[in-house]
């Protein structure tokens, strides 16, 4: 697969400015790590700027994870150190400076977190990539995905699509592009249902079914990188379709080269990280 020409040719008389800022939305007490990943991994795949927003007590913790790469922006927090309904405002006094946001990784299933990121789906002008936390605060409030016309990429792995869908993971597992399909076309979203050979719906019914990736990506942050390189396609002003395609693609690719360095036993997330500046330069002379 080759990179879109949106990623792969830059101009002399470019600026950051030109090149999107991405929102990460993520993090709690016990898993900051998480926004963490999301946010270097955008970075890595060509976004301009980065800020990785966080409970306001962790955002000096999360500077250290992140340090001269990605910003910060500490929000209101909850007393368990998730962050609030309140924080909401501090989100939309931001909108005019992001092209994406990427919600979910390591927030909790906090009520008062829940209620934020309900909030966000059903208001948020700017593009969402919908991941972890985010989706199982979506269980049982599917309709907020049609509150507004914003474009949303979904991310789920087969249990978090059974708990969207209230159905056994068995059922997701026996036809995946079925389901996919279907619920993209029905919530007019794009759905990229993560596992052995993922799948990418579109809300009008194309599918693409990725032959990149192995066993050794089955660890923890693997899907908060992914999410992260789809937020930084999207600011870069691919579209929804070919950057839930692409992310997919080059996120398994980088994930076969981390295997390779590193074994399908030995890798972790960061590994995928640390490959993508060598599978982007490889796709994009293919």
């Amino acid at each position: 697969m080759r990179l879109p020409a949106l990623l792969s040719r830059r101009q002399r008389n470019v600026h950051k400015n030109d090149f999107g800022h991405v929102l990460i939305i993520a993090g709690s007490n016990r898993y900051l790590g998480a926004g963490a990943l999301c946010a270097l991994a955008s970075a890595r795949s060509g976004a301009g700027l980065v800020t990785l927003a966080v409970p306001q007590s962790l955002n000096t913790p999360a500077q250290k994870k992140v340090a001269n790469v990605v910003m910060t922006l500490p929000l209101k927090e909850t007393l368990q150190q998730t962050i609030a309904l309140t924080a909401y405002p501090q989100i939309a006094e931001f909108y005019p400076k992001i092209k994406a946001i990427a919600v979910g990784p390591g927030m909790t299933t906090n009520p008062m977190t829940k209620k934020f990121i309900l909030k966000l789906i059903q208001s948020s002008p700017v593009p969402l990539i919908i991941d972890a936390d985010a989706l199982n605060a979506l269980s049982g409030h599917l309709n907020s995905l049609t509150k507004t016309p914003t474009l949303k990429i979904l991310t789920p792995h087969p249990g978090e699509m059974a708990r969207l869908l209230n159905i056994d993971k068995k059922r997701i597992e026996a036809d995946r592009k079925k389901y996919a399909q279907e619920f993209a076309q029905k919530y007019q979203c794009f759905l990229i249902l993560k596992g052995h050979q993922t799948v990418v719906a579109s809300p009008q019914g194309k599918i693409y079914v990725n032959k990149t990736g192995n066993p050794g990506m089955a660890t923890g942050g693997t899907g908060d990188v992914l999410t992260g390189i789809i937020a930084a396609f999207i600011a870069q002003g691919v579209d929804g379709f070919a950057a839930a395609k692409f992310g997919v693609y080059l996120h398994g690719y980088a994930g076969d080269l981390a295997a390779r360095n590193k074994t399908r036993v030995a890798m972790i997330a960061s590994d995928i990280i640390e490959s993508l500046p060598q599978s982007l330069a490889k796709l994009s002379k293919h």
